[in-house]
């Protein structure tokens, strides 16, 4: 995925995106910071009709054997379970590859958090400030 294309695609998101999702800078030099770093697995939904990006997700891999994921969906895009998707698929990409997978959610951020508690079974570790959640995704049926 070209570097300017995901800088648009965050650049073209309400501000509001980001209240509860700053896992990384969004310009050019974070974007491709990241685009370099192996431990880092970034995945990009495309809607090939209207050749736009739906979505855009991530597992940030730690040598220790955590992982944590994180996933955003474009303004135009919400409400159709795209985060729901990219849950599960970051989830069999994590547990795949052994990870115990971990993300923060915020209880206010209703879309996040439902889509979180309906694609994973989780765990909360600890409750922190501003009503945020601390979860571990589990591996358990």
């Amino acid at each position: 995925m070209p570097t300017e294309r995901l800088v648009s695609f965050f650049s073209h998101q309400p501000e509001n995106a980001f209240t509860y999702f700053r896992p990384h800078g969004f310009d050019r030099k974070s974007i491709k910071r990241l685009q370099g770093n192996k431990a880092f697995l970034a995945y990009v939904l495309l809607d090939k009709a209207n050749d736009a990006i739906a979505g855009y997700c991530f597992n940030r891999c730690f040598f220790h054997g955590q992982g944590f994921r994180g996933r955003m969906v474009d303004i135009n895009y919400r409400g159709r379970g795209l985060g729901t998707a990219m849950n599960k698929l970051l989830n069999e990409v994590g547990f795949g590859l052994g990870l115990r997978l971990f993300e923060t959610v915020s209880r206010d951020n209703v879309a996040s958090y439902r889509s979180a508690l309906s694609a994973s079974n989780v765990r909360v570790v600890k409750e922190m400030p501003k009503n945020e959640l601390y979860l571990e995704i589990t591996n358990e049926t």
